[in-house]
């Protein structure tokens, strides 16, 4: 029989605490221990028995997620999914707490609406069950880096320099990223090393709505190149990166020679939306060969079938290696089914995206 997740909620609201108890219950493979109402509780539980994840709200009265997450993952490191309310606050400190060490995000489950809690159901379990795959270090409490916003820049950054002869192809390129359980420090680490001239990128990062416009946000602040949460209708162009928001999907669209997104509603793809495989398909329905495909660290199999369709369509395709991601789920089925021309490590990425 195979061994049950335990996880330990940390959360101050009791409605919360019950309301999670019962999604992960319903979980076959997930074990919910006694909850704690704030982290001394839950220093109290972990003392007596190790869990194997925790889900810690941000916001708590005696002591706050943030500085509980600092302490733990760097004396006893364990897999961490934050979970916040849609606040920008919430989102701000959520964000920061993945540069400290969680794994992941979920929003707190509401009970309203039958449909987002049985969406919620498969977010919030698929969130831990990754997280519970992914093996922690130690991390010193002064690991996140405080990085100064760069100058914006003008019109002149994301527009590619004059030359004298005109373009050999009618189009420009095109490079579509998907990531899921540890992508958010993942895509920093590439993102921040592009210089102002890339071709234009379009990224899904498996996130809740509302956190991926303070996601974007956070990128933009510190990195060359122009970042921002995807709109209906934004054009790709030079310089800029889209990120799919979150519970949209994100897709690639072609007018003559403009490439753009369509955001829109739709079912969940390979229980995600946004979802990487949508990104991917339209991406080798509209761009072909003029595209680059790359699959990052992610738990699952969304967006293999959509790489091989790229590879297939004449895009180059890139996956992250084993050694490299937190979890080695997303890019191993892509490489197994013959997806990926590449298997790259995470830091030379950005070189091959700038050598485009």
């Amino acid at each position: 029989m195979t061994k049950k997740i335990k996880v330990l909620i940390v959360d101050d609201s009791a409605v919360v605490r019950q309301a999670l108890s019962e999604v992960l219950s319903s979980d076959p493979q997930i074990e919910v221990m006694d909850p704690a109402r704030d982290p001394f509780v839950a220093a109290d539980r972990i003392e007596k028995e190790k869990p194997d994840v925790i889900t810690l709200d941000v916001e708590m009265p005696r002591m706050d997620g943030l500085t509980f997450l600092k302490k733990l993952m760097s004396q006893h490191p364990i897999p961490v999914v934050m979970c916040s309310s849609l606040t920008e606050k919430g989102e701000e400190t959520t964000i920061t707490a993945m540069e400290y060490g969680a794994i992941d995000i979920i929003t707190k489950p509401k009970l309203s609406a039958r449909k987002f809690i049985e969406e919620s159901k498969i977010r919030i379990c698929d969130s831990v069950k990754a997280a519970a795959a992914v093996k922690v270090r130690k991390i010193s409490p002064h690991r996140a880096k405080s990085y100064e916003p760069r100058k914006k820049l003008s019109a002149d950054a994301v527009l590619a320099p004059a030359r004298k002869h005109s373009m050999v192809k009618t189009t420009e390129s095109v490079v579509a990223i998907g990531a899921s359980t540890g992508g958010t420090e993942a895509l920093k680490q590439v993102l921040i090393k592009l210089p102002r001239d890339v071709p234009g990128i379009v990224v899904v990062q498996h996130m809740p709505a509302g956190f991926t416009k303070a996601f974007a946000k956070r990128l933009d602040s510190i990195c060359q190149v122009r970042v921002k949460e995807a709109e209906n209708g934004d054009t790709i162009i030079r310089g800029q990166v889209l990120i799919a928001p979150g519970n949209k999907h994100t897709l690639l669209q072609r007018s003559g020679a403009r490439y753009y997104v369509e955001v829109k509603d739709g079912p969940l793809v390979c229980r995600h939306r946004p979802s990487v495989d949508v990104l991917f398909r339209s991406t080798a329905r509209y761009a072909g060969k003029n595209a680059t495909g790359i699959i990052m660290t992610g738990m699952g199999d969304d967006g293999a079938r959509g790489l091989l369709e790229m590879k297939e369509a004449g895009a180059r395709t890139l996956a992250q290696n084993e050694a490299s991601c937190v979890v080695f789920g997303m890019p191993q089925v892509a490489i197994k089914m013959g997806a990926a021309d590449e298997v790259v490590h995470l830091n030379k990425l950005a070189g091959k995206i700038s050598a485009i």
